[in-house]
């Protein structure tokens, strides 16, 4: 009769359980079929970033990262902890088995049941000792049955975290390069302005003593000497200006390398001089397996969709064998004895049936935490498309503009010596050589800015495709 009743109570905790009807949502993965006319599906991003990026000191720089810099490492120990997470849920739906060893002396009162027995012993010493031992050892199991796969889930739900960590690494990775190279070239472009600079300050130089001369043949007044005068400080205080960004430019390249401050080697070749190669984008459809932060989101929302299920089941009841066998006795000699043999086994059902709100709420957040995970993946992948077509045109734009500036800065420096040679022969007025020699400086540093944007620009083309972290 007493068997009936539990099966029966077994059968009201697993009926009693009314699951909450959710709305989930179903995640997005469409894609425009081209970023443009172009329907080619080879790829930059396949191309590994030391094939990528062929400057050695480039390349040094960035394996002094990859060893180095603290941000990733910390990121490989968190991958370590969520490594360990599987383990210990792996864990979870396995037997227990524990090793026990117990020894204690219990004196129990006389008006308690077990005094009852001490007052017999008391009144036949022969029986027993006057204080009784408890001496125990044996081997202890217990296992709970996974029926409806929630510890299954819970470590498949950790295995996919742990696999979307090794993605937000990489992500790291490719992040870093990308700044790494994007801080490597600006190096390399201030060093071509402080070129610049010193080869403006030797024209200048040259004209202030022009100036001097024609002043002595009274040509011109004090005036156009100071003019001249004060454009050559100008230019000389830029310079200072320049050393100030490229200290804090090879800072900015040292604590990402994970190193103190020191001289960043890096190659003398001029920038203009730097070719930009025409970019292969392939087809949008790519980001979804070559972005590791789309990858990443992916694996997270999958991660919360078992999370549901694991959720889910703690509707059901769960069911738990125990087992146990070993050796019990008053006196440790007696505890390896046949008469002391000890054993146990047991089954049991949980199963909620009254206030099942906190496993709702836990339900309808798991469920939530799901919906969230889909928006985010395809906020991901909309924030890829984007800004893959951002880079695409800036690529443009800017070899557009690098053509213009380049004809500009051809024009302006033979209007230099051309104002030169007129303000030598008294047709040209010294206001006109001053600003042409400011026009022709001003143009070579922007054309040293456009040739970095463009550098820029194919660095940040290629993260945006997925490529560097491999």
């Amino acid at each position: 009769m007493k068997i009936k009743y539990l099966i029966l109570l077994i059968c009201v905790g697993f009926t009693a359980c009314k699951i909450p009807a959710l709305i989930s949502k179903q995640e997005n993965k469409t894609v425009p079929a081209f970023y443009n006319t172009v329907q080619d599906s080879t790829n930059i991003a396949s191309v590994k970033w030391r094939q990528y990026f062929t400057d050695p000191y480039l390349i040094a720089i960035i394996d002094s990262a990859l060893k180095n810099n603290q941000e990733l490492n910390i990121a490989l120990r968190e991958i370590e902890i969520d490594k360990n997470e599987i383990q210990a849920r792996k864990g979870e739906y396995l037997p227990f088995v524990n090793l026990a060893g117990v020894a204690g002396v219990e004196k129990t009162g006389r008006y308690t049941w077990d005094g009852l027995s001490e007052e017999d012993l008391k009144a036949n010493p022969e029986k027993g000792p006057k204080y009784i031992g408890d001496f125990r050892t044996g081997v202890y199991a217990s296992w709970e049955l996974d029926v409806w796969k929630k510890l299954r889930n819970a470590k498949k739900s950790a295995v996919v975290k742990y696999y979307s960590t090794i993605e937000g690494r990489n992500f790291m990775v490719t992040n870093m390069i990308a700044e790494i190279s994007s801080a490597y070239y600006e190096l390399l472009a201030l060093d071509n302005m402080m070129s610049i600079l010193q080869q403006n300050i030797d024209l200048q130089k040259n004209a202030l003593q022009m100036v001097k001369l024609e002043k002595e043949a009274a040509k011109v007044s004090q005036l156009a000497v100071n003019r001249f005068d004060a454009q050559l400080l100008h230019t000389q205080n830029l310079q200072y200006y320049i050393q100030q960004q490229i200290v804090e430019t090879e800072n900015k390249i040292n604590f990402l390398a994970g190193r103190f401050s020191k001289h960043v080697p890096r190659t003398n070749t001029a920038l203009n001089d730097m070719p930009v190669e025409m970019v292969q984008t392939g087809i949008p459809s790519q980001l979804l397996l070559n972005r590791p932060d789309i990858r990443k989101a992916e694996l997270t929302l999958a991660a919360s969709k078992l999370d549901v299920q694991v959720a889910r089941a703690n509707f059901y009841p769960s069911f738990r064998l125990t087992a146990g066998t070993g050796f019990t006795a008053f006196n440790p000699g007696f505890i390896f004895s046949p008469e002391s043999l000890l054993y146990n086994f047991a089954g049991d059902a949980v199963g909620p049936l009254i206030n099942k709100n906190g496993i709702k709420a836990a339900y309808k957040n798991a469920n939530e935490k799901q919906i969230i995970s889909a928006y985010e993946y395809e906020r991901t992948i909309l924030s890829a498309f984007i800004e893959v077509a951002n880079h695409l045109s800036l690529i443009d734009n800017y070899q557009k503009s690098y053509e213009t500036k380049s004809k500009e800065v051809e024009i302006l420096n033979q209007s230099v010596d051309i104002s030169n040679k007129l303000f030598i022969s008294s047709k040209a007025d010294y206001i006109e050589v001053l600003l042409t020699q400011r026009e022709a400086l001003d143009s070579r540093i922007e054309l040293i800015e456009t040739k970095l944007k463009q550098l820029q620009a194919k660095v940040n083309i290629y993260r945006s495709l997925g490529g560097g972290w491999n």
